[in-house]
């Protein structure tokens, strides 16, 4: 959903762009492009065409835009659209808050770790990779081995969604926004500080987490 609401009867006052699916992700190769269209069609593309369908109402009320982007548009951990959809609203928010600034208009990003809804429920995360996994051709299956369970995911994920919306709560009304909020204890002891990491020491790290393909090597 893509939020907005009036503010002080100035007219548009606030933006918050929160619109976000992650289905279907997993590695690149089991992905058509049509799989990464879907994803940053919602993500990245419908996060544009709003914005800009609103700013010049943002813009004469010199008010504020809020993109929920994610800490995996700073770590890209897995393969699909999701990741690179948040980087790409990193991207496009960094360019927008420079380009607004003289006007007034103050643009802020919302970089969450893992939070307990419905994007990290296991069941339908699961039940996609099952689906591209049986599409897949046999020397491709033979060569990645069988999907993993992704319940670890949402069993670390927090359930304090309040860090969130306390973060857009702030961008949106405090006298001097900020122009990122790293939401949850993930976010903030882990993928940022490995955002600053050499690659290969980030690549090194994740991969203590990741599935070793069936033929690849450890």
């Amino acid at each position: 959903l893509h939020q907005h609401w009036n503010y002080k009867n100035q007219g548009l006052w606030g933006l918050v762009n929160n619109a976000g699916i992650a289905i279907p992700s997993a590695p690149n190769e089991w992905l058509s492009k049509e799989d990464f269209v879907k994803v940053l069609d919602v993500n990245l593309v419908g996060l544009v065409e709003v914005t800009l369908s609103l700013l010049p109402l943002l813009r004469r009320a010199r008010g504020r835009v809020v993109n929920v982007a994610s800490v995996m548009g700073r770590v890209s951990c897995f393969g699909g659209g999701y990741c690179i959809s948040k980087y790409g609203v990193e991207a496009f928010s960094d360019s927008l808050r420079r380009e607004l600034r003289p006007f007034g208009v103050q643009v802020s990003i919302i970089e969450p770790g893992g939070f307990q809804t419905g994007m990290t429920d296991p069941a339908p995360l699961v039940k996609g990779l099952v689906r591209l996994w049986e599409r897949l051709p046999a020397e491709t299956q033979a060569a990645y081995g069988h999907a993993k369970s992704t319940a670890l995911l949402h069993r670390l994920s927090s359930s304090r969604l309040s860090l969130v919306t306390d973060a857009a709560t702030h961008a949106l009304l405090s006298r001097c926004p900020r122009s990122r909020y790293a939401a949850g204890w993930d976010a903030r002891l882990i993928f940022l500080p490995l955002s600053y990491c050499p690659a290969w020491l980030s690549d090194t790290i994740l991969g203590f987490f990741l599935p070793v393909p069936a033929s690849g090597t450890p």
